[in-house]
């Protein structure tokens, strides 16, 4: 497993061995004692999550406030997505900036978003299915999110705005300077 800091201050990359051969492969996605070992956390998650979406679906960007903010580890089963994550902790040096990642079922990167970060993703292929581990159990009365095109972000979502698909929810969304 190789780990790989983003300029973003406790957002990880992480990229599993892949064992294959012509039988197709094997990799371990998840192991708490490397991932406390690599990243310094001693984490436990709680939940798993899975969507199931086709290309231009765009979900995010969504947190958890309080008690009840998350840590997550996502990755992608089979497809494709562009994987974002905003910084959007006050004290932070990077306070409202964002750092995006492809993922998919190929390259089987991962990336760890800690506490304290806004988390949306786009998909680029059909029947794409994302996963991933949350170390906080969700609370509805809990969430907030950030509109996907706030401009002050400017993030590059790789699709053009008119085939983005969006959840009534997100399309309501402030921007970050509206939610401090």
């Amino acid at each position: 497993m190789k780990l790989t800091e983003t300029h973003l201050e406790g957002c990880f990359i992480i990229e599993p061995t892949v064992f294959g051969d012509d039988r197709g492969n094997f990799f371990e996605s998840f192991n708490a004692q490397k991932f406390q070992e690599l990243t310094g956390l001693n984490l436990v998650f709680v939940q798993d999550n899975q969507s199931f979406s086709q290309r231009g679906v765009l979900r995010g960007l969504h947190f958890q406030q309080g008690n009840y903010a998350q840590a997550k580890l996502v990755r992608v089963i089979k497809g494709k997505v562009l994987d974002v994550a905003v910084d959007i902790r006050p004290e932070s040096n990077t306070f409202g900036q964002a750092f995006s990642i492809e993922l998919s079922g190929e390259n089987n990167k991962q990336l760890f978003v800690p506490r304290g970060f806004a988390h949306g993703f786009s998909v680029l292929e059909n029947d794409t299915i994302f996963a991933y581990k949350c170390d906080n159990y969700y609370n509805k009365e809990s969430e907030s999110g950030i509109i996907f095109n706030d401009p002050s972000l400017n993030i590059d979502w790789r699709l053009n705005e008119n085939e983005v698909l969006l959840s009534d929810k997100d399309k309501e969304l402030k921007s970050l300077k509206e939610l401090i």
